[in-house]
């Protein structure tokens, strides 16, 4: 049976959904020779306004290279594309994590591309969200609402999970309203299922569907465990197998995104692959969870805490680790310039090592919190031909940055007369910057200047 895993913010289109009355049954008595019943219903009251609905608006912006044989037939000044706009809408969840700032957690796929953002709380109110930072990599957006009386849900270590533990989804699917499902605590540290590029879900059976996206996954005290993010559907539906990003991943990229306005992702520097059983008796463990070394990036965070080809890593700040997969989603949500003790076993023996996370290069970052006049544009370091630099690698049609005149594949090789040759010096430059800006730029070949203010 071939596999399909659905994200699951719903399209505002008709459901096909078929209702049939329920059939009628005695009420449950509340309580059994005098002792009350268990009942999720206060827990539920407690942490349920901290739920909210999701709705976007935006359009999709689609190109289409015209044939050679349209452009010589209208002449040399055709257009080479053919661009096309759809408005869309959709819907999701969400989960508020600060009540006095009004900071709501949900998924990078709800707000992909929206112009406008609206939250509906559980107690009829609707407000209109900012995009404080996304981050495409791990799924992960955050916004806020200027909002009072808010209630905000406690954040678990999902380091803590274990698997069978009980668990509860709460969320909006298909638009139905707040809908809250039980189940379990299925499985931990999944991965390769190619959803994110970093990938570490936990996996429950509560029934979660369409509009689920952004909503959360909270233990019996209502502590939140995880963001819902996607379903295996081989049938489109819901069969019990549900995948959240797990809250200390949340914690550490909605702070980032808090302090910098973008995820500053940790990078350790090692290549590598998970600790199979192959593997375990060569290098003569009997343990086969872990993370394999096969190559440690010279001059790297790795290699100058003395980490070397053929070590083990098996825990994180003293929390057992079972993939590789595992290892590089913690780092990199720990963000750059953490310092974190690796558990390595080498030639047999486990030992401890400090390692202080560098900062990963040519991820793409939102240009707004560069400067405010490149709003609209994507950023990522670039070197190639010889060319060092900061390459536009996505922008928006009408946007500031567009109306400056920057294109993209413009790379920035020069601000101020100062040469820059990575996305990190473009940002410690301009950093509490707010004047003009004379950029020197690659384009096409040649070299150009831009003011942009």
């Amino acid at each position: 049976m071939k596999k399909s895993v659905a994200l699951l913010s719903a399209a505002l289109v008709s459901a096909g959904l078929t209702l049939f009355p329920a059939t009628s049954q005695a009420a449950l008595p509340l309580a059994v020779d005098g002792q009350a019943l268990p009942s999720l219903a206060p827990m539920i009251s407690e942490v349920g306004p901290a739920v909210v609905s999701v709705s976007v608006k935006g359009t999709q912006v689609s190109k289409q290279q015209l044939p050679d044989a349209f452009r010589y037939f209208f002449g040399p000044n055709a257009p080479r594309e053919r661009v096309q706009e759809r408005p869309f809408q959709g819907l999701g969840s969400g989960v508020i994590i600060d009540a006095d700032d009004g900071y709501i957690v949900t998924n990078h796929h709800v707000i992909d591309g929206a112009d406008e953002i609206l939250v509906s709380l559980n107690d009829g109110r609707e407000f209109e969200a900012k995009l404080i930072g996304s981050d495409r990599g791990s799924d992960i957006a955050l916004l806020q609402i200027e909002a009072d009386d808010l209630t905000e849900v406690k954040l678990a270590s999902s380091d803590n999970l274990r698997v069978g533990d009980f668990a509860v989804a709460i969320g909006n699917p298909f638009g139905l309203g707040q809908t809250v499902t039980s189940g379990i605590v299925s499985a931990l540290g999944r991965s390769g299922l190619n959803i994110e590029s970093l990938e570490n879900f936990i996996q429950t059976d509560a029934a979660i569907n369409s509009g689920n996206s952004g909503g959360a996954l909270v233990n019996l005290k209502g502590e939140l465990i995880g963001i819902n993010t996607a379903i295996l559907a081989p049938s489109g539906g819901n069969v019990g197998i549900g995948f959240a990003i797990p809250s200390n991943m949340v914690k550490g990229l909605t702070q980032q995104i808090i302090e910098f306005g973008e995820v500053r992702r940790g990078v350790l520097g090692v290549l590598g692959r998970e600790l199979d059983n192959e593997t375990a008796k060569l290098f003569g463990l009997e343990s086969q969870h872990g993370a394999f070394i096969s190559q440690v990036v010279p001059d790297s965070a790795a290699d100058k805490a003395g980490l070397k080809a053929g070590d083990i890593i098996v825990s994180v700040n003293g929390k057992k680790i079972k993939t590789f997969s595992e290892l590089r989603a913690k780092v990199a949500t720990l963000g750059a310039g953490t310092t974190v003790k690796l558990g390595i076993i080498r030639d047999g023996d486990e030992d401890t090592y400090k390692v202080t996370l560098s900062e990963a290069e040519g991820e793409n970052v939102q240009a707004s919190v560069v400067h405010p006049a490149l709003e609209g544009a994507k950023l990522s370091t670039y070197n190639q031909d010889g060319i060092k630099g900061v390459v536009i690698s996505e922008i928006a049609e009408r946007s500031p940055a567009a109306r400056q005149g920057l294109e993209e594949g413009d790379v920035i090789v020069g601000v101020n007369r100062k040469r820059i040759e990575s996305l990190k010096e473009l940002r410690n430059l301009l950093e509490d910057y707010e004047g003009a800006l004379a950029l020197n730029i690659r384009r096409d070949g040649s070299s150009m200047y831009l003011i942009v203010r």
